[in-house]
């Protein structure tokens, strides 16, 4: 995550734009030591994402205890015809594009034709996964450019770009990471930068059975427990802090009342960690709360919408409806 140097560069005919040093590392670091001194702690999920990070979310989307991604790929697979959207001179927005592998399936759907005039920009806070991403993508497809936009799209989405007409994707059910007024203040950013004609791929993880969503998150691998402890690292790389991530085990489970899972760190030991300039005390047992993963009912989809000004036009999902892909669009 470089929020110190501000660069537009190219790399293998990507243009690569890196809006992250307008926030700058003193509000970084201001941010996540607020966030350590509540009650209780928290570090936002956006840290999650360094290279190793990035890595790790990708072996977690192959478990066979996490359903949504495959479910969710699934469902962007039989879109074929049935999305009511041209594609002739479009600029696909992948806010959270993470990898490849989603706007591929929806690209491998396009034909070679309307493909060469679309123009797609992948929007992460991580520069590494944009880099991976739209190296693979330029590989199996002839787009007309490709535009790499590094920011943190909760508090820079103004800075994407507004050429045309934009299909933004929003895929994985990421909109569950935000609590209720997260998710809503976030809509209604989304909503106001849209333009007449701009559409929106929203994926949500629906509410489903108990067991499944905990095993989701607690794989028999512990590769989610190594991908939520990495997070320390990050802090410690962003801030010069002193996290040991062996002080510390993965803790997920669902929270009914809100509709969630949450994913904490919980403390092995009292343990006393250097945040710079201070020091904070954490007690054997204290959690530091990492993620939400909120999940959805239909409606929360009609919600979603009317918070962001848009109309719901189609509502794709699995047989089993464990997840959706919402078509909203502005008019």
């Amino acid at each position: 995550m470089n929020y110190t140097h501000k660069k537009k560069v190219d790399k293998q005919n990507i243009e690569l734009i890196n809006y992250l040093p307008n926030i700058g590392i003193s509000s970084v670091v201001k941010e996540i030591t607020e966030g350590l001194n509540t009650t209780p702690k928290t570090i936002s999920p956006k840290f999650f994402y360094d290279g190793k990070g990035s890595d790790l979310f990708e072996q977690i989307t192959h478990l066979k205890e996490y359903y949504p991604t495959r479910t969710e790929k699934k469902i962007i697979s039989s879109l074929g015809e049935k999305l009511d959207v041209s594609f002739e001179n479009l600029n696909v927005i992948e806010l959270g594009s993470g990898d490849s592998s989603k706007i591929s399936l929806l690209f491998n759907q396009i034909s070679a034709d309307e493909l060469k005039t679309v123009t797609y920009f992948p929007v992460d806070i991580s520069q590494s996964a944009i880099e991976k991403s739209a190296s693979e993508l330029i590989q199996q497809f002839t787009l007309k450019n490709i535009t790499g936009i590094i920011v943190d799209f909760f508090h820079q989405l103004k800075l994407i770009p507004k050429p045309g007409r934009r299909l933004f994707c929003f895929f994985g059910s990421t909109i569950g990471n935000f609590d209720t007024s997260q998710a809503r203040d976030f809509m209604k950013q989304l909503g106001s930068t849209m333009q007449r004609g701009d559409s929106l791929l929203l994926g949500m993880d629906m509410v489903k059975d108990i067991s499944v969503l905990e095993s989701a998150y607690n794989d028999k691998k512990g590769i989610t427990a190594e991908f939520n402890k990495n997070i320390l690292n990050v802090v410690n790389n962003l801030i010069d802090s002193d996290f040991s991530t062996s002080d510390f085990k993965h803790y997920a489970f669902f929270n009914g009342k809100k509709n969630r899972i949450e994913m904490h760190l919980k403390a092995l030991k009292d343990v006393e960690v250097n945040l710079g300039s201070e020091k904070i005390h954490i007690s054997k047992g204290e959690t530091i709360h990492t993620e939400n993963s909120c999940k959805f009912n239909l409606d929360d989809i009609e919600k979603f919408g009317m918070w962001a000004g848009l109309k719901t036009a189609q509502v794709f999902n699995d047989p089993n409806k464990w997840f959706s892909l919402v078509y909203y669009r502005k008019n």
